[in-house]
């Protein structure tokens, strides 16, 4: 799919500049890891927590080069591309510890540098190894992520999908305003920049409500609609699909400007970043929030796993030789990871990897992705919360004890973000297959079983010099070891 969405001339552009950074690569080596995921799937706080752990040697028994005492330091250094933002991890930090609030989610693209120093556990490798890894950790929105389908279909194809997917019986009655105005609009009609207007609005505003918390849903392009950044009203944002389109347009109509701005979009928004980051890439972690999609229902867990297979698709995996890699990066591992595993007991921990196991597999097959290792894992980038037991009449529930935060709800009680309490989550359904089977929701009708509360950051403990202890989190070090453990090897 990947090599669709280029031509010649992009992939020359490409090749040029993989070759300039593999030169720069000989003296300092460096990793891409690139991190996405679709909106508070927990990128932020997966950065934050990953940079800050090993800044602060931070308890990491599954990240190998940690355990063993080969890392000697870490830090953070000025990073190689000028043109983009920085990440704030500084303040994102200072968010989780000082104040215990959630950072601000990513909005757009960023970047940060951080350098490992390192003992190899080779001898051979310490003969020729400067000791020195660079992680580059680029940041961006899932959103985007998958606009980059887009690249290889029309505006009929867009239109035609996006019309079968608002009939889906999870999305008709959000989709219903924008689909009755458009099947009121001749797209023969003369352009008029008004109804463009109207239609986009519209269109935005149904995929706004596609992503509340209430139906959960992620397939949900264009991304920039979502996340228009400093796009906002710009005519390349100013389109929708239409109904009833005519296989030869009119030129001046209302659809040829539909189809102007949508190549538009293409050329001027998605292919460059495809293009100056997604092809740049060397490893990948794709974040989900897999809690949420279960609170909202079998419909959003489908939508979840047709977004992950499209974000699949999107990638270059593989491993080249010597001279392939000079010219064209590849990605070789790539991690699926169900965020907010703390919502849980560690009784269900095995029960998530097993759902998110059985939405990547069929992604994995759905995207005909090969060529690089998919792994998956049940994480919690940073815990907010700690298990206990209460005893119920005869029985000893398992629960979960942590802050919720302010306006939380559960049992009728409303929290106010200050008090403590111990929750028992429920269990995940030990088979996987109910929790994907949309019918069965549909002829049923009732609500979801599972219901998660979300908690503050923790209250991290100082030790008697006053030194502030690392984030905690649960299997951050599986997802380092399997990222970036055979680099530090």
């Amino acid at each position: 799919m990947a090599s669709s969405l280029t031509t010649f001339t992009d992939e020359a552009r490409i090749a040029l500049d993989t070759l300039s950074g593999r030169a720069a690569g000989l003296f300092s080596p460096s990793l891409r890891l690139g991190v996405t995921g679709l909106s508070r799937a927990g990128k932020t706080v997966f950065i934050s927590a990953l940079v800050h752990n090993l800044i602060h040697g931070g308890r990491l028994p599954l990240f190998e080069a940690q355990k063993s005492g080969r890392i000697a330091r870490a830090s953070l250094e000025e990073q190689p591309d000028d043109a983009v933002p920085r990440f704030q991890y500084e303040d994102h930090v200072a968010a989780l510890v000082d104040d215990r609030v959630w950072p601000d989610s990513t909005r757009a693209i960023s970047e940060l540098r951080l350098t490992i120093e390192y003992e190899s556990a080779s001898g051979w490798n310490r003969l020729f190894s400067a000791g020195k890894l660079s992680i580059d950790i680029v940041d961006y929105p899932g959103e985007w992520l998958l606009d980059l389908p887009l690249l290889g279909k029309s505006f009929a194809d867009f239109s035609r999908e996006a019309m079968e997917l608002a009939a889906l019986p999870v999305r008709s009655d959000l989709s219903q305003a924008w689909q009755g105005l458009a099947s009121s609009i001749d797209p023969d009609a003369d352009a008029d920049e008004m109804t463009a207007r109207r239609l986009a609005e519209s269109f935005a505003a149904y995929l706004k409500a596609c992503k509340l918390d209430e139906r959960a849903l992620s397939t949900l392009p264009p991304g920039r609609f979502l996340m228009p950044g400093d796009l906002e009203g710009s005519p390349a944002l100013t389109f929708a699909p239409m109904m009833k389109l005519s296989e030869r347009r009119r030129p001046g109509s209302l659809q040829a400007m539909m189809e102007r701005r949508y190549e538009a979009y293409k050329t001027h928004v998605v292919k460059p970043f495809f293009r100056e980051h997604i092809t740049r890439l060397d490893r990948q972690i794709v974040l989900i929030d897999a809690m949420q999609a279960l609170n909202a229902g079998p419909a959003a867990m489908a939508d979840l796993e047709r977004a992950v297979t499209e974000i699949l698709s999107c990638f270059r995996p593989g491993r080249g030789n010597f001279v392939a890699d000079l010219f064209s990066r590849r990605i070789d591992r790539i991690l699926v990871a169900a965020t907010k595993a703390d919502q849980l007991h560690h009784e269900s921990h095995d029960r998530l990897q097993a759902i998110v196991r059985r939405l990547a597999d069929r992604a994995v097959a759905r995207a005909n992705f090969s060529g690089a290792d998919v792994d998956v894992v049940a994480m919690a980038a940073v815990r907010s919360t700690r298990e206990g037991t209460v005893k119920q009449g005869r029985d000893t529930l398992p629960v979960i004890i942590g802050t919720p935060l302010k306006g939380e709800k559960i049992n009728g009680e409303t929290f106010d973000g200050k008090a403590e309490t111990a929750i028992f989550p429920g269990d995940l359904p030990e088979k996987v297959d109910p929790v994907f089977d949309v019918s069965r929701q549909q002829a049923e009708n009732n609500e979801p079983a599972i219901r998660f509360v979300r908690f503050r950051p923790p209250k991290l403990e100082r030790t008697a010099e006053g030194v502030t202890l690392s984030l905690p989190h649960i299997r951050l070090d599986r997802a380092l070891q399997f990222l970036i453990g055979d680099r530090l090897a």
